[in-house]
């Protein structure tokens, strides 16, 4: 029996004392209730604190009306006893049988256990990383690469058609700098001032020339122009080779420089106007976004002609709109406080209410420790830390893991040695090891030619206050799920994670529950019922895993 298998028969409860007068809600009965694992031993297997939440509006006590709620659940099937404590929580105790059937239903619904309908029908689109096409990712963008692509991922587990999306900053005075560079290293000159230095350009150099062996021999303007477009196809499709690798998948690679030449500035420009929320001052134009809690307002053109950013910024939120999205995600760096407010009275100037619409997470640094100093060199960029080089020295899993197992909001320290290192004090190796035990263990039961009973299964077998505990916890995943999709905090699904590989470890290491048969034993059906809750545990660790990006390893 899952949490939500008891919300829906507490609301059938509620629903029932209310048809027959003895309890009065004037809002209606809830659609569903918090039922969560109790903090204490002792105290059943399922709390909720429903009696609590609705006595106010019942017009009665929560004790009392616990009461009346716990007369009712006492009837209901599975459920052998309701305990109404303290204040008025539920205490509620079910089965075995009714508790150990979800081992069976997580092994049946296999790679979907755990998806909910939650956000369906929503269409969000997740915007992240958004980097210059002009040198590697680096330290900063592998945090987003991360949590990024967790986000869509919960987000999607939870029913919403999600659309990763890069934003491409392609335009800009930046290009012509980073082809000028370029056209210094091939011809052995120093790196021009706001020009980008490192062994990447002489690479880029070199890959330049061997793609247009001729382009470096153009006059001026020709070769920066052939150059420039040469060196972004390059770098960008490094960028997306590099963000593969570390499996990080975008849907959408969109070019700023796209939404000026297709004339969507002009046109968001003109859209603002006939709202009313544009004015001239200074020779520049302005969005008078002080309207909608903005702390000043924002240029759109200056006084010499030039865009801004910020007019860029509103013409491509606009276009994810007219594209369908409901709900735009934007993940922003440490440096990006200040675009809270004006992205968000930016959504209000055209029309939008931006907390229907607007989402943005603003992520805090991180900083790499190699024996006890900071990583912030490279070997190929020259002044930064790049993704590339992070993913070599830690590897995928291990950096993937320990940058999604913290809130985006956290400073965030990493030390090489901990996260790369075989231990259980090592969250992801933790995690992964007790997902290959579980693949051992199934192995071994393979071994002595045992299957998965099928419909000879019988959960109440699975009878041990153990094998409850795994069970309970085994549940709670979908609950976990639609929380990190609802609150964009993939950092759930790991803690999640290392509470059940510890409840898991706990139940394997009692020899009550044990699995395989001892000594020439046939294996019998309390056997076969606890290689179905092994199958079920390995299945919600693989899932969690896949869910922030790191693979479920059958051998460590």
């Amino acid at each position: 029996m899952t949490p939500a298998q008891l919300s829906t028969t507490v609301v059938d409860v509620l629903t029932a004392l209310v048809a027959a007068g003895d309890v009065v809600l004037p809002d209606g009965v809830p659609t569903e209730v918090t039922v969560e694992r109790p903090k204490q031993k002792g105290q059943g297997d399922w709390a909720t604190n429903v009696a609590l939440q609705l006595a106010k509006k019942a017009g009665t006590n929560p004790r009392a009306l616990g009461e009346l709620v716990a007369a009712g659940l006492r009837g209901a099937e599975g459920i052998t006893a309701v305990e109404v404590a303290g204040p008025g929580f539920l205490n509620i105790t079910v089965d075995a049988g009714s508790q150990g059937a979800l081992a069976a239903a997580v092994v049946a619904a296999g790679e979907s256990y755990g998806h909910t309908t939650t956000l369906a029908g929503q269409r969000i689109n997740v915007e992240f990383i958004s980097a210059n096409p002009t040198g590697p990712l680096h330290l900063g963008h592998t945090r987003w690469a991360v949590l990024g692509d967790a986000i869509g991922r919960v987000l999607s587990a939870a029913g919403a058609d999600v659309t990763r999306e890069f934003y491409i900053n392609d335009r800009g005075v930046q290009m012509n700098h980073f082809a000028d560079s370029i056209i210094a290293a091939a011809l052995g000159e120093p790196t021009p001032e706001g020009g980008y230095a490192g062994g990447y350009i002489d690479d880029l150099a070199t890959a330049v020339r061997q793609v247009s062996p001729e382009v470096f021999d153009l006059p001026g303007d020709e070769r920066r122009a052939a150059v420039r477009q040469i060196g972004y196809d390059l770098q960008l499709r490094q960028q997306q080779e590099q963000l593969e690798r570390f499996q990080t998948h975008f849907d959408v690679w969109f070019s700023e420089l796209s939404l000026h030449e297709s004339g969507s500035v002009p046109d968001t420009l003109a859209r603002l106007k006939d709202l009313g929320h544009v004015y001239e001052e200074g020779g520049a134009l302005w969005m008078r976004t002080t309207d909608f809690g903005d702390d000043k307002d924002r240029v759109l053109i200056k006084s010499d002609g030039e865009l801004t950013y910020f007019a860029s910024d509103t013409a491509y939120y606009l276009n994810k709109r007219e594209r369908g999205f409901e709900h735009c995600i934007y993940l922003l760096g440490a440096d990006h406080h200040g675009y809270v407010g004006r992205l968000r009275a930016m959504a209000a100037c055209v029309g939008d209410d931006p907390d229907a619409t607007l989402d943005v997470l603003i992520g805090q640094l991180v900083k790499i420790l190699r024996d006890g100093q900071e990583l912030k060199l490279s070997k190929r960029a020259g002044t930064i830390v790049t993704l590339e080089e992070l993913a070599d020295e830690i590897g995928v899993d291990a950096l993937r893991y320990s940058l999604a197992r913290y809130p985006a909001d956290s400073p965030l320290t990493l030390d090489v040695a901990e996260i790369t290192r075989a231990s259980n004090d090592n969250p992801v190796y933790y995690v992964q090891y007790a997902h290959a035990r579980t693949c051992r263990m199934s192995a071994n039961a393979a071994d002595l030619g045992m299957t998965l009973p099928g419909e000879d299964f019988d959960p109440a077998l699975l009878d041990h206050e153990r094998d409850g505990e795994l069970l309970r916890a085994l549940a709670e995943y979908p609950r976990v799920v639609a929380s990190a999709a609802e609150l964009r905090e993939p950092h759930r699904i790991a803690r999640y994670l290392e509470d059940t590989a510890s409840v898991f470890n706990k139940w394997y290491d009692t020899k009550e529950c044990r699995m395989l048969p001892q000594g020439d034993e046939p294996a019998g059906p309390a056997n076969l019922a606890r290689l179905v809750l092994v199958h079920a545990t390995r299945q919600v660790i693989a899932n969690g895993l896949g869910l922030l990006g790191v693979s479920a390893p059958e051998q460590m």
